[in-house]
């Protein structure tokens, strides 16, 4: 077992609960077979363990400063970037046309788990960059691909989002960075764009944003944003196409923020166009930035779930491991102060601490994996079947970014609770954990952008046919797991749990019918942590049913135990998160309008 996450656990998501070899049957996977996956696994675990992990504390402690217009971060990133664009994981899933292995999503989003959970500062820098690659060979020119995506997938350039500015954060509809067109193809653009991850380093040579602006003239509000590539260093030609030699392109790094975790990579303030000489260069069509944009966000919002799962995966290993070793007490049913001390982990509460944090990482893990796997399935069908899974990947993405961020946070602090007062200082490093763990559930869109997302669009959208594919999903489900006596229970449950959503959402519906949307949406935060634990429930029960599978057969006696410890996870869940719902529901289905009805200066002394 690595310091920070599982490889017992991943061996069994992806051959016994996914079976990611299936994909190799569909032409576009079809390079690749089990033992490649097995290979890229074990390579990202020794590139985490011997590259990222070793500078986690140092990339924490010593934060990127701004000297002299640019950010001085930690020493690592040059050969962090390096090692990720040679060793060819930047790439790694891209189409082969542009230089990629295409390896499978859910793949390179295990990959990314090891690599997160090893060191989150360090992991983003290649991760964005890929994100910010994956747009332009999405949808800009070929003379764009050409000028700028070789250098971002070799890591000599890094890529970015640009998208927040001072007055407009959630509301991107109200940005004002501009862009006016002139007679080369190119356009002017002025404004500030702040808390820009790894908008600027020393790390690499040249840093690439992905940024939305509005083209003068455009519509109002959201249909009126364009998206741009803008370099911090622009060539020297007109068109700006790779012919001449890198210049300033007016970008000015004015501020690095001092955060409270993810410290070892820079977010900062930068300003374009004081000098009236930045220059971007169209993605797309005009006006269409913010769906084009949306493809990357909904990435990055799987992402942000997969790192959430990550920092809570090592904060769990951290605790494991200490309360395996951590002499304290002894049973309740024997108080002889004679007898030796037994480890903490041997207490029934930390027993169930430990099972919330496993029950957590482990539950949402499959989540974000499942994901993974139809966001696969999305590249090789067509048809009704590409649409049952675009539909699927669309209503879960907000539960998976969401979920293992806000209950992560929830998990590592119970991890810091293990170690007790130890835990509250820096000779461990749950503490870190902690600190980096709380961005998450703000960036690329806070929980209650995700709640609205959610109730908002994704429940509704095409008159809940997304809905009634996930409820599908489940009954299947369900019909494989009443088949198993051991599994019956939480089948159940679950087909209960189910019940229980439907009578939510229909008063919900009723609720927007009477009293409007403000109201249908004013809980929608609670709706989403609702839906969260049916989801989580949901993926526990398909792991419940590969466990039972494997117990059927002749294993190892280690084998057996990592099995029945799923089995007792998947327990815990069920009898101590999922009967939350009910307590949500009920919530839910007051319709008091009390958020609504409060008055600002109610607050007010």
């Amino acid at each position: 077992m690595a310091k920070f996450i599982s490889i017992r656990n991943i061996r069994f998501m992806i051959k016994e609960v996914f079976d990611v070899k299936s994909l190799t049957i569909h032409d576009y996977y079809g390079n690749h077979n089990e033992k490649m996956f097995d290979m890229v696994i074990d390579e990202a675990l020794k590139l985490a363990v011997k590259l990222m992990y070793p500078v986690l504390e140092e990339m924490d402690r010593n934060q990127p400063v701004l000297e002299g217009g640019e950010v001085k971060v930690h020493k690592s990133v040059k050969k962090i970037m390096k090692e990720f664009g040679q060793g060819g994981w930047i790439a790694s899933g891209f189409s082969e046309e542009h230089g990629g292995d295409q390896i499978p999503i859910i793949i390179r989003g295990i990959a990314s788990f090891i690599f997160a959970a090893s060191n989150y500062s360090a992991s983003a820098y290649p991760l964005l960059t890929t994100g910010a690659a994956d747009l332009i060979t999405s949808f800009g020119s070929q003379e764009l691909i050409d000028t700028y995506v070789g250098k971002m997938l070799d890591g000599e350039w890094q890529g970015t989002m640009a998208l927040t500015e001072p007055q407009a954060g959630s509301s991107l509809s109200d940005i004002t960075t501009s862009a006016v067109p002139d007679k080369n193809g190119r356009f002017k653009i002025k404004g500030v764009k702040i808390f820009i991850s790894a908008g600027d380093h020393d790390g690499v040579e040249n840093i690439i944003h992905l940024m939305l602006a509005k083209i003068e003239n455009a519509p109002p509000g959201a249909k009126g944003i364009s998206l741009f590539v803008v370099p911090k260093k622009r060539f020297d030609d007109l068109d700006g196409k790779g012919k001449g030699k890198l210049v300033s392109n007016d970008i000015t790094t004015t501020s690095v923020y001092h955060k409270l975790g993810y410290r070892g990579t820079p977010a900062v303030e930068i300003s374009m166009g004081e000098k009236d000489n930045c220059y971007g260069w169209l993605v797309g069509k005009e006006n269409q930035g913010l769906i084009l944009m949306f493809q990357m966000m909904n990435e990055a919002r799987i992402s942000v779930g997969l790192a959430s799962c990550a920092i809570a995966s090592a904060a769990y290993l951290a605790a494991l491991e200490y309360t395996e070793n951590r002499p304290q007490g002894r049973p309740v049913t024997n108080k002889d102060s004679q007898i030796k001390q037994i480890p903490i982990i041997e207490h029934a509460d930390v027993k169930r601490m430990l099972l919330f944090q496993k029950s957590i990482v482990e539950g949402s893990l499959s989540l974000i994996l499942q994901c993974c796997m139809y966001a696969d399935l999305i590249k090789v069908t067509t048809g009704a079947k590409k649409e049952k899974y675009e539909l699927l990947l669309d209503l879960l993405t907000p539960v998976a970014k969401a979920f293992p961020s806000e209950y992560g946070i929830l998990s590592t602090s119970t991890a810091i609770q293990c170690f007790g007062g130890y835990g509250y200082c820096d000779d461990f490093p749950v503490e870190l954990y902690f600190r980096d763990i709380r961005i998450h559930a703000i960036h690329e869109g806070t929980t209650g952008i995700q709640g609205m997302d959610l109730l908002g669009r994704k429940i509704v959208i095409k008159d809940g046919k997304a809905g009634l594919f996930f409820l599908e999903e489940v009954k299947q489900t369900i019909k494989i797991a009443m088949k198993v006596p051991e599994l019956e229970f939480f089948a159940g449950q679950l087909e209960s749990s189910m019940k229980q959503l439907e009578k939510v959402v229909g008063f919900l519906f009723n609720i927007a019918g009477k009293k409007g949307i403000d109201t249908y949406l004013s809980d929608a935060s609670l709706f989403l942590e609702f839906y969260g634990l049916i989801v989580i429930s949901w993926q526990w029960l398909i792991q419940g049913i590969a466990a039972e599978k494997a117990l059927s057969k002749d294993s190892s006696k280690k084998d057996k135990n990592f099995y029945q410890g799923k089995l007792f996870t998947m327990n815990y869940f069920f009898r101590y998160e999922l009967p939350k719902i009910y307590g949500l529901a009920s919530r839910l289905m007051d319709g008091d309008n009390l958020t609504i009805n409060m008055k600002t200066e109610y607050f007010k002394d």
